[in-house]
């Protein structure tokens, strides 16, 4: 092997197998009078992938079922690499299956089966708007802005003072020059004796 099969950059080891399944589907008709049919391509099925392995000793089966079981139960999508997928599409699988052997015949060795299925990362949500003109788009971008400049001048008229009816301020204004006048009578009165006059 010139590439270590690595999942999930965890470097898988004491492998004595690797094999892919990998199976196209096609949806068949069959033509009345014709010998063979048609068949439709509907695209692959995602790769099935087994490793084979045996491991020796308690503390490397431990050490190994601990860091493979972690990644199973993720059940999570995790790069795979190896060189029997050259020329192949898969970057990610998932751990759909562990299979573990013991025999008294060999009570230190411990041999697992590992199947791991394509499963690609799913894509990315579409933009709502990228079937949209973009010239709507800025049309609507100017209504908008209309729209607020048109809110904001109806503030301002509503600060703006009502001026229908003047005469109240005028009204108040006379009150107030009648009542700083009114003590000037009294005031006159000595010059009226005086000079004699009765204005």
């Amino acid at each position: 092997m010139n590439v270590k099969p690595l999942l999930d950059n965890w470097e898988i080891p004491r492998i004595s197998r690797i094999e892919t399944l990998e199976h196209r589907h096609f949806a068949e008709f069959p033509v009345p009078g014709r010998i063979g049919s048609l068949f439709q391509d509907l695209d692959t099925a995602p790769t099935g992938i087994l490793i084979e392995g045996s491991l020796y000793g308690d503390e490397a089966r431990d050490t190994f079922l601990e860091s493979l079981r972690e990644k199973y139960k993720a059940g999570e999508p995790m790069t795979f690499v190896a060189d029997i997928l050259t020329a192949t599409e898969v970057q990610y699988v998932v751990v759909t299956r562990l299979h573990m052997c013991e025999s008294s015949a060999d009570p230190d060795v411990i041999h697992y089966r590992i199947h791991l299925h394509e499963s690609p990362p799913p894509p990315p949500d579409p933009d709502p708007f990228g079937d949209l003109d973009l010239g709507l788009l800025d049309l609507a971008g100017d209504f908008l802005d209309s729209l607020s400049g048109a809110l904001d001048l109806l503030d301002g008229l509503g600060s703006i003072p009502d001026i229908g009816d003047p005469t109240p301020p005028l009204t108040q204004a006379v009150d107030g020059i009648t009542n700083a006048t009114s003590g000037l009578g009294d005031a006159l009165e000595p010059f009226k004796t005086i000079f004699g006059s009765d204005t």
